[in-house]
């Protein structure tokens, strides 16, 4: 049996956190920027958490265990 390997793209945007969080970047951010304010584009720079519908299976597709 081979190694399983971990869904690459996934791993390159989600992590885990310590507590078993899976912490991803924001939606939104990566085109037509001008009609979008600058408070609003703020506010897209943080990251924020998967929700616990898809965080199983997203870890699913990083930990391959």
């Amino acid at each position: 049996m081979p190694k399983l390997k971990s869904h690459r793209a996934s791993a390159k945007r989600f992590k885990v956190t310590k507590n078993g969080k899976v912490k991803r970047g924001q939606a939104y951010r990566s085109h037509i920027l001008t009609k979008k304010s600058t408070k609003r584009k703020r506010g897209l720079r943080k990251s924020a958490y998967a929700s616990s519908a898809n965080a199983a299976t997203i870890k699913k597709l990083i930990l391959c265990k």
